[in-house]
Formats: structure tokens, C-alpha cells, sequence
């Protein structure tokens, strides 16, 4: 087969789909690679490197996506990428489809089979080539709260660790999963007073044996956000459920209660958010202010640390990619239920059923289009 990796064009978007390490494995099962020029130049690999891993270097993108059987990305395609795709092809990226009806019908009228890295799942319900991403944008999501709360950055002026004689900062964590775990550790790491929401006991059991009384954790409810959202100075939302669009667990009123100078950052923006007053940001321009409250609300917050974030999402996503090379795509999801689940868009059909609900798709299920 043949492998195309693009550079990414989203705003201030420096991850790439392939390192050269990967590149290599590839190429070592018998496929070949083609990158378009300086496709690495974000993660400080040059087109030297890829060449030496055995992949060609093409001078544009409009050549990587008429010539490959498969394209590996990271974010989702844009619109004029959307337009390169042919009916097909598969491409194997981030989607994020539910809060964006545009791309979904872009990638419906291209034929393309379109794979989402981030509702494959694997053997105890959880979404592997989401985690490494989440576990970037949890820690991030405190480091850039923090920044923000000083007042040259429009936020209260307050250290999230406090000094002795003086209170630390609360941080307010919604949702305990992999970005939320990851924020804790950050939060608690600075001395800050950690409380974190959920709804699974189950979670908060888990983070209360692994944090002990270094953070507070509370069930999720009304009662509850109006408490702890209200009081915090930091507010990490970390909420999702598969596939779908987040649900808008701060409300506005919320907003209006908090005290001037606080933050949200809120990591679900990728799926539409789960603040009501929240809209997508980017790294050139990353925060707004609603009732005197910074919201930060970058879609793509790991692509600021892309070195890490891009070997990171590679040692996840290689597995599957191999399998889509060696297989083909009907062999390969038939034979993997998990990756099976990453279908989002076939052949003009929407075969997500969270996406297809949620855009008023017909949902088709993979398994029909499997033979």
C-alpha cells in the first residue's frame, strides 16, 4: 500500500501523522511512504530524516493525496483538504465529527473511508489513540490555567500554590477520566486545592486511591457544579462521551458567578465543549473573555508541544495503521471489533451512530459494508 502523510495546515498544527521510526516500520512490511516537504520541520525532523526511513519527499500536498492509498494525519482534514479525497481512499486522522456538521458532509461527498483515532477502542472499554493526547492536553490544561491567572494575563493574579500565610488556588476538575487524571496530577504537583467531578463512582474511587487526600472527590450533580464551579479559580473541563458532542455541564449562569479573573480551560472544545459559553480558539489567539472570566479554549492543544505529543500519538496509532496497511480496510476492521469502531465515514455513509444521530445521518453499521 501506499502511505501518504501531509503536513498539517490547522492553525499553529506542528504534530505530523508519521515519525521516521514509523516510517520505517511501514516500509519494513513491504509498503511505501511518500511525505510531503517539511512535513516535520514542527517536530525538528527534516526531510533527510524521512528519506533515510525510507520514504519518498514530495513537493506538495495535492500530490500526497492523488497518489496514496491511505493518508495519515493528525488533525481533522480541512476543507480544502477534504476536497482532495477521493472515493476510496482511507484516511486515518482525528475527526472530531459531531460538533461539525461541514466536515462530516465534506467527507460523506468525498467516498472516502474515513477512520477516527478517537473512538477506536480496545479490550476494557477505552480509547487508546485518544489517551496519549488526552494525558498532553490534561497536563497542559493546568500549566496554561495557571498562566492565565496571572493579571498581566487577565486573569485574578493568583499563584495556583499558593506561599505560606497565603491560601492556594482551587482548581476544579469535571470529568475523572484520562484528562482529568492528568490535570490532578499537575494541579495537586503545584500545591493547589484539587476537587474533581464525576458521575462513575467507580472513577472516584480509582482517584481517591491514587491521590488520597490530595484531592477532593465529588459526585457529579446540579448541586455539586453550582458549588465547586462557582468557587474555583480554575475550572479543567475534561468531559466526553464517545464519538459524541460534550454536554454543556457549566452554564452560563455559572460563568456570570464566577469571580472576575478566574479560568476555564476547557479540553472537550474538540467535541463542541462542555461549557456553554465556550467556542473553539486557536494557539495564535487562544482566550476571550465572557462576564470577566478567561476562557481558554485552544481545539488543538497538544499540536503546542508537538515533539512529544507526535511520538507519543505515533506509538499508538502505529499498531492500527500496520493493520489497515497489511489487511486492507474491509480484512483489517473485520478482524478487529476495536478497530472497527473507528469507522466514522464509508463510502458516503456515516457509520457512527453517536455521529449519525447527533448530525440526523442515516446510520448505517460497519459490519454492513464488510461483506
Amino acid at each position: 500500500m501506499l502511505i501518504g502523510v501531509p503536513k498539517e495546515i490547522k492553525n499553529r498544527e506542528y504534530r505530523v501523522g508519521l515519525t521516521p521510526g514509523s516510517v520505517k516500520e511501514y516500509v519494513a512490511n513491504g509498503h511505501e511512504v511518500i511525505v510531503e516537504t517539511n512535513c516535520g520541520e514542527g517536530i525538528r525532523m527534516t526531510d533527510a530524516d524521512y528519506e533515510s526511513a525510507g520514504a519518498k519527499v514530495l513537493a506538495t500536498r495535492e500530490e500526497i493525496f492523488a497518489k496514496a492509498d491511505m493518508i495519515v494525519k493528525v488533525k481533522e482534514p480541512q476543507a480544502d483538504e477534504c476536497a482532495l479525497l477521493r472515493p476510496g481512499q482511507i484516511l486515518y486522522t482525528y475527526l472530531h465529527l459531531a460538533p461539525d456538521p461541514a466536515q462530516t458532509a465534506a467527507l460523506v461527498k468525498s467516498g472516502a473511508i474515513c477512520i477516527a483515532y478517537e473512538t477506536i477502542t480496545d479490550n476494557r472499554g477505552g480509547l487508546p489513540l485518544l489517551a496519549p493526547m488526552s494525558e498532553v492536553a490534561g497536563r497542559m490544561a493546568v500549566q496554561a490555567g495557571a498562566h492565565y491567572l496571572e493579571r498581566a494575563h487577565g486573569g485574578r493574579g493568583l499563584l495556583l500554590g499558593g506561599v505560606p500565610g497565603v491560601d492556594c488556588g482551587k482548581v476544579t476538575i469535571i470529568g475523572g477520566g484520562m484528562v482529568g487524571t492528568n490535570s490532578a496530577m499537575m494541579a495537586v504537583g503545584l500545591g493547589a486545592e484539587v476537587v474533581i467531578l464525576d458521575r462513575s463512582l467507580d472513577v472516584l474511587r480509582r482517584l481517591e486511591a491514587q491521590f488520597g487526600a490530595a484531592v477532593k472527590t465529588i459526585y457529579s450533580s446540579k448541586d455539586s457544579l453550582d458549588e465547586h464551579v462557582t468557587t474555583a479559580d480554575l475550572v479543567v473541563g475534561g468531559v466526553l462521551i464517545p464519538g459524541a458532542e460534550a454536554p454543556k455541564l457549566v452554564t452560563r449562569e455559572h460563568i456570570k458567578a464566577m469571580q472576575p479573573g478566574s479560568v476555564i480551560v476547557d479540553v472537550a472544545i474538540d467535541q463542541g465543549g462542555c461549557v456553554e459559553t465556550a467556542k473553539a480558539t486557536t494557539h495564535d489567539d487562544p482566550v476571550y473573555v465572557v462576564d470577566e472570566v478567561v476562557h481558554y479554549c485552544v481545539a488543538n492543544m497538544p499540536g503546542g508541544v508537538p515533539r512529544t505529543s507526535t511520538f507519543a500519538l505515533n506509538n499508538a496509532t502505529l499498531p492500527f495503521g500496520l493493520a489497515l496497511a497489511n489487511k486492507g480496510w474491509k480484512a483489517a476492521l473485520a478482524g478487529n471489533a476495536h478497530l472497527a469502531e473507528g469507522l466514522n465515514v464509508a463510502d458516503g455513509n456515516v457509520t457512527y451512530k453517536a455521529v449519525a444521530d447527533e448530525l440526523g445521518y442515516d446510520y448505517v453499521p460497519t459490519s454492513s459494508l464488510l461483506g
